[in-house]
């Protein structure tokens, strides 16, 4: 019998597992590491090595042969990290090298190990006092760092000591780790930094006395006490976040900046030219970066980008060529684009996304002229060449001249990644499972916004004969679902098999279309992205007379099933069905670093909480919602769905709730995450009255 394409879904990870991922290039460009599990079903992630010089890939560290297969006993930090991240495997899920990239530390089962790059070496443990966080070796490969219960220890692998650095003062502190909106929001996911010449270390200190604390139970069994964690509700307050300069001679000087007006730690950037904070207020409407004195802990502003609506972190700047000139990024038009000393070096229409390395004074950067591609382009003094042709998303790593290149594309069924140094070219072995399905997304632009949209029909499907609509979108800020990949549409493809067909829109608020189009959701982030949803959906009907729009229905998880309640609650006349996983329905209760930026505070702006609150258009549904939610999510929790669904009750609204024991904001479960797509078929085919063939 052949498992369904839910079940290989679920199994695989999304058909992730066995894929090579997160490289790194070791200075020289003659090594490449990344990760990669054996085989498309194995969630046992393993550390590899290319050799450019003999063209091998060679397996460094297989966490079966060192009995860590298993990550049944991960600590707690570790497995809050890992929701954060979103990761869903298992093994060497993370690595940190040395500079010249010979060696590596990472954790296994929250032991310590590091593995040399040199061939017939065996990785080894080292003794910690506790399980592990997050270990990195200084540059020279002499010390490793790590953070365990809560504390920053570097352990000598010559003269094998450990010695701890910062210890916390009290319950609710920590050093060295990330807080909740650095990991869920800023994208920092570390909480330490090596000095170049590994004599001392930037140390994040964290307290979370003051955020508030939320309890989350396991209703499923009464008997488990409530996991607590330190939420940063909506205008609620944040963790405490300062950093220290903490010598391995035991010297400690705090960074000294203001921490009442700039209370988020953005990034620590030290580099051969000095040392780097960026930080940025509340209510994130500047980014600034400062330089630090290393002796005394003193800042001074370096450079500042304002904005009145909000400023965008972007991945990989700041950062400083080799000349010492300042990598950064302009958006006082409506093109995002590439500063050097300040002076744009990028063209306009040309988006940039971030940047992915430095190279001496070559820079790789992520970009593109259309949202549903994102390239990569080399910028040095000499002028900017575009490093991949044709559409696609692609990611990249550059170092001693040697670019990576990992491509998702619409003739692909997995991310291709190639090595390129000079004239010679090695491909990276994919062992990912293949879907069984081929995607034949039409992507187009309509509406006088030129909206990007996807349409996907069934495979079947005879031209002349009408299809019920279901609308799969995210919709929101920070992600894009209309892209040039054939895997990004698996999921739409295989309802689209079911009998749909299948519309992904891209509306305002959503990135690649320049800050515009993303800041249209400034105080409202319902009206436009739902107008858009709308706009989009008979634009699209117009071109293709087979969407039958007297039966539409709407999915979507995250952002995604917040907008998809809101579509039933709002637009009954066009949506029909809604299925909302894991959906935001009062913005409160969500985290302040996302929300505040899109809608100020509760009480600062209650009208923009109010416009975008799904709470009070309880009373107005009259069309059939599933709302879906995992039980154990502590980034969208329960709640939103449980005060949903409370309200509708008040209002007399039947619907169904459907509630996810031991699941967070992910459903990695493999006989969850199949029936999860199964039951939301069946719902929508009897919602808009679809026979079972």
């Amino acid at each position: 019998m052949t498992d369904s394409f839910p079940r290989r879904q679920a199994r695989t990870r999304g058909f992730t597992l066995g894929a090579p991922r997160t490289f790194t290039v070791s200075p020289d460009g003659g090594r490449v590491v990344f990760l990669r599990s054996k085989g498309g079903t194995d969630p046992v992630t393993c550390l590899w090595t290319l050799d450019l010089e003999t063209g091998e890939e060679r397996l460094v560290v297989d966490p079966g042969e060192l009995g860590r297969a298993s990550d049944a006993d991960l600590p707690p930090e570790e497995k809050a990290r890992r929701e954060r991240a979103r990761e869903q495997a298992g093994g060497v899920v993370g690595y940190a090298t040395d500079r010249p990239v010979t060696m590596a530390a990472f954790p296994l089962g929250g032991q310590l190990y590091v593995a040399e790059f040199t061939a017939g070496l065996s990785p080894r443990q080292l003794e910690t006092p506790g399980p592990v966080i997050d270990p990195r070796p200084d540059p020279s490969g002499r010390c490793v760092a790590y953070v365990s219960g809560g504390a920053l220890h570097v352990h000598d692998l010559t003269a094998r000591t450990t010695t701890t650095l910062a210890e916390p003062e009290g319950e609710g502190i920590t050093y060295g780790l990330a807080d909740f909106a650095a990991a869920e929001e800023i994208g920092r996911m570390r909480g330490f930094w090596w000095a170049p010449d590994g004599s001392a270390l930037v140390v994040a200190r964290v307290d979370e006395n003051r955020v508030r604390r939320w309890h989350i139970a396991d209703p499923a069994n009464p008997d488990r006490t409530p996991t607590v964690v330190a939420y940063p509700a909506a205008g609620t307050n944040n963790a405490r976040v300062t950093a220290e300069i903490i010598g391995l001679d035991g010297s400690r000087v705090p960074i000294d900046w203001d921490v009442e007006r700039d209370e988020y730690l953005v990034d620590v950037v030290w580099d051969a030219h000095g040392l780097l904070v960026v930080v940025q207020p509340r209510d994130q409407r500047a980014l600034r970066t400062l330089t630090v004195d290393p002796a005394t802990g003193a800042t001074t502003l370096f450079t500042e980008r304002t904005d009145p609506a909000w400023v965008d972190i972007i991945p990989g700047v700041p950062a400083r060529l080799a000349s010492g000139a300042l990598l950064d990024v302009d958006e006082s038009g409506d093109t995002r684009r590439l500063t050097v000393d300040g002076e744009p070096v990028t063209p306009e229409g040309l988006q940039v996304r971030g940047v992915a390395d430095v190279d001496g004074d070559v820079v790789l950067l992520r970009a593109g002229t259309d949202p549903a591609s994102v390239g990569l382009w080399t910028w040095s003094p000499d002028g900017l060449v575009e490093r991949t042709s044709g559409p696609g998303v692609h990611t990249g790593r550059l170092a001693g001249g040697t670019l990576v290149v990992s491509a998702a594309t619409l003739d692909s069924d997995s991310t291709v990644t190639t090595v390129h140094r000079g004239s010679a070219t090695w491909t990276v072995a994919s062992l990912a499972d293949l879907p069984g399905l081929e995607p034949a997304p039409a992507l187009a632009k309509v509406t006088e916004r030129d909206l990007p949209t996807a349409l996907l029909l069934p495979s079947w499907h005879e031209p002349g004969t009408k299809l019920p609509v279901l609308m799969d979108p995210y919709g929101g800020p920070h992600a894009q679902r209309v892209v040039a990949s054939r895997r990004a549409f698996l999921t739409s493809q295989w309802f689209a098999e079911q009998g749909f067909a299948v519309v992904v829109v891209d509306g305002r608020g959503t990135p690649g279309k320049g800050p515009r189009f993303e800041r249209a959701v400034h105080g409202d982030l319902a009206g436009p992205v739902l107008e858009d949803q709308v706009a989009a959906l008979h634009a699209l009907a117009e071109r293709h007379p087979d969407l039958d729009l007297s039966r539409v229905g709407i999915r979507g998880w995250s952002f995604g099933g917040y907008l998809a309640a809101l579509a039933v609650l709002r637009r009954p006349d066009v949506f029909h069905a809604a299925v909302a996983g894991a959906p935001v329905t009062d913005w409160a209760l969500y985290d302040t670093h996302y929300t505040e930026r899109y809608l100020g505070t509760p009480d600062g702006d209650p009208d923009a909480y109010a416009r975008s609150s799904l709470i009070a258009d309880a009373p107005k549904l009259t069309r059939p919602l599933m709302l879906i939610h995992g039980l154990a999510d502590d980034n969208v929790v329960a709640a939103h769905t449980l005060r949903l669904s409370s309200a509708l009750m008040a209002a007399g609204r039947p619907h169904t709730v459907l509630p996810l024991s031991g699941v967070t904001h992910m459903t990695p479960q493999e006989v969850v995450a199949e029936n999860l797509l199964l039951l939301q078929v069946q719902f929508l085919k009897q919602a808009l009255g679809i026979e079972e063939e």
